[in-house]
């Protein structure tokens, strides 16, 4: 995966030591070690009169649908959970409690209340099936939607087309990958991950801004090594094609670094006090402000991962008990962030005339168990769960589907992750029914057959 920075460090020709801003796969960056990078070449049309962009919120952890967007208030105690209901402005429509800013932008989202699946009930393969819309098997990765987007869209001038923030996921307990790469399109197609915290006072993206220190001279020494990189790559590319494409990815990333609207995309500093503490002061917050500026100034695709890990740290994955999280963390700390940021998030889109041509994307990987367990949480249930999404052509102040009377199962419009995936692309502009190839030369359609996009979701 790209990274705009990494933990290793290389000695340019003019002596000065800078972090390895790009990171790709095995590629051993002043070396010229070059991966076998694939041509692929899509099968289908991409709408070129669609320009949307997308936001996707991984809540990391799992949210429990009983207490957050699917309640149920005449369900025995043990189900119900601690939470009550409130009103939206939208009639009919209620959520949790925990949401009260959120409540009053119902009209801009829609809830899609009968997501589910029937893998196993892991973080891992709930991650990767609503990242790219299928679980990965017989070693074959798929890529996630901001992958496809770049490969089908390209980038807009100067801005990364797929960017995500501010980490990766990482250990979730089944050490399987999480759908959050270009899988078999190729690491060129990776997005570029910003690995810093955005709510860290001395926040900074490593490596873009190029020191104040460099000097004209510098400048001119950094042009020698671009040359040199040319020059190098022209020799590779006598035995191996592929060097060209290494070179492209080279490219994007030395215009990234360079590019003063790329750099001020990330500075967070221009925004006032007064929104960066609406959004909230803290990762989640910071992010999602981020991912507006990213998507107001050109970027495609944006992940945001609200957490990183579910151990040790407080989360959407309430089983109860240590190292997981309680269930009152939804109203002490979990619930606040997110109602901040998401709201603070859909009202700027709003303002700024940003949300019609930008779909916004909350979900976990599964839900909870309707009944709350001995520890007094709730435990993995991919039987059923919410999705929550915005903008982007999907048409708001609705649900679609329903659960049952306990939250246990779809009752009504049962959807799977490749529905939403259907949904995704085809708000995208892109062809459910386009066909790539793999590595091996095997055809792989984009959405498997049978699963269509969910039009009551669409506006």
């Amino acid at each position: 995966m790209f990274r705009l920075d990494a933990d290793k460090r290389v000695h340019f020709c003019d002596g000065v030591t800078r972090r390895d801003f790009l990171h790709a796969g095995s590629l051993a960056f002043l070396g010229l070690t070059l991966p076998q990078f694939l041509k692929l070449k899509a099968e289908a049309a991409v709408n070129p009169d669609k320009d949307i962009n997308c936001i996707q919120l991984m809540l990391v952890g799992g949210p429990s649908q009983l207490d957050t967007w699917d309640m149920k208030p005449d369900a025995p105690a043990s189900i119900r959970g601690p939470f009550k209901p409130i009103k939206t402005n939208v009639s009919g429509i209620q959520i949790s409690e925990i949401f009260p800013r959120m409540a009053q932008h119902a009209d801009k989202f829609a809830l899609l209340r009968s997501c589910y699946h029937t893998a196993a009930a892991v973080h891992d393969t709930g991650c990767q099936m609503m990242q790219t819309g299928r679980l990965f098997q017989g070693g074959l990765e798929s890529p996630n939607y901001g992958s496809v987007l770049r490969f089908q869209k390209g980038a807009k001038g100067d801005m990364p087309a797929n960017v995500l923030i501010p980490y990766t996921i990482g250990q979730l307990g089944g050490n399987l990958p999480h759908g959050d790469t270009a899988g078999f399109l190729g690491k060129s197609y990776d997005p570029f991950v910003l690995n810093a915290d955005p709510s860290d006072p001395n926040f900074k993206v490593p490596d873009m801004l190029p020191p104040d220190y460099i000097s004209a001279v510098r400048v001119d020494r950094r042009r020698s090594w671009r040359n040199e990189i040319d020059q190098s790559v022209k020799y590779f590319e006598e035995s191996n094609q592929d060097a060209k494409l290494m070179d492209a990815t080279f490219n994007q990333a030395y215009t990234l670094m360079t590019s003063t609207k790329a750099r001020e995309a990330f500075e967070l500093t221009q925004e006032p006090d007064d929104v960066r503490k609406r959004y909230g002061m803290n990762r989640f917050g910071q992010g999602c402000l981020l991912a507006r500026r990213l998507v107001e100034r050109g970027v495609r695709f944006v992940t945001l991962n609200m957490f990183e890990t579910v151990f040790n740290d407080i989360t959407w994955d309430i089983h109860g008990s240590a190292p997981f999280s309680p269930i009152n963390c939804y109203s002490d700390l979990v619930g606040p962030m997110f109602d901040n940021a998401y709201s603070s998030l859909l009202e700027d889109l709003s303002q700024r005339g940003l949300l019609d041509n930008t779909m916004v994307l909350a979900t976990g990987e599964f839900g909870r168990t309707p009944r709350i367990n001995p520890a007094g949480g709730r435990d993995h249930w991919p039987q059923c769960w919410t999705v929550v999404l915005a903008g982007g052509g999907i048409k708001g102040g609705q649900v679609v589907g329903a659960s049952d009377a306990i939250g246990a199962a779809p009752q009504d419009r049962p959807v799977m992750p490749a529905h939403v995936a259907a949904t995704v692309y085809k708000c995208l502009g892109i062809p459910v029914d386009m066909e790539l190839k793999t590595p091996q030369g095997r055809v792989v359609r984009l959405v498997d057959h049978g699963f269509d996009p969910i039009d009551e979701l669409l506006s």
